[in-house]
């Protein structure tokens, strides 16, 4: 029995130093991480800015060259827009082209000016859809007040009565508008 007690007593002898082992070995490793950061707070100003330096460059560099990038893009997609701008309205007139070539081939085949002339009307009606399609509309100038915006007055009239001073007389050239902008002002009389 007392070596059961002496082997008790021996194994917790060694538990006790092992626990005091264990508390020599994290006192040391504590030690070491309070050296270690009493060094990296002694470098860290520097090092970290540095690095936030270093940071901020690559986004600089990355911020001019994304920049660059769009710059390079829209200047590209402008260029393509100028050259292939017109694509849309050329392409909805083409088919009133080749009505008229077909009026043309038709009207030597007849004599008849009636003829022709419906043929011309339709044509100019297909063509006023067309532009229609587009956005374009015929400025109004019958009965209408003098607008600047959309008038140009290249006559003044003598009015026979005052109700037709300052309203448009005659339209001697046809004004258009493309989606609500003047592209052409009307050429009109004006009653003075």
């Amino acid at each position: 029995m007392e070596e059961k007690d002496i082997n008790i007593a021996d194994e917790k002898d060694l538990n006790k130093e092992k626990e005091a082992m264990e508390e020599t070995t994290a006192t040391d490793e504590a030690t070491e991480e309070t050296a270690a950061e009493s060094e990296n707070t002694e470098k860290d100003p520097l090092e970290v800015a540095n690095a936030q330096i270093e940071e901020l460059k690559d986004k600089y560099l990355r911020t001019v060259a994304e920049f660059d990038n769009y710059r390079k893009r829209t200047l590209k997609e402008k260029t393509e827009l100028i050259l292939n701008g017109g694509e849309k309205a050329i392409t909805a007139i083409l088919p009133v082209l080749d009505d008229m070539e077909r009026a043309i081939a038709n009207g030597e085949k007849t004599e008849d000016p009636k003829v022709l002339k419906e043929g011309m009307e339709l044509i100019f009606q297909k063509f006023l859809k067309t532009l229609e399609g587009l956005g374009v509309h015929k400025i109004d100038t019958e009965d209408a007040d003098f607008n600047t915006d959309m008038h140009e007055a290249i006559a003044m009239v003598p009015a026979t009565d005052d109700k037709k001073k300052g309203k448009v007389l005659d339209c001697v050239q046809t004004g258009y508008q493309l989606n609500e902008k003047v592209i052409r002002h009307a050429k009109v009389a004006v009653g003075q």
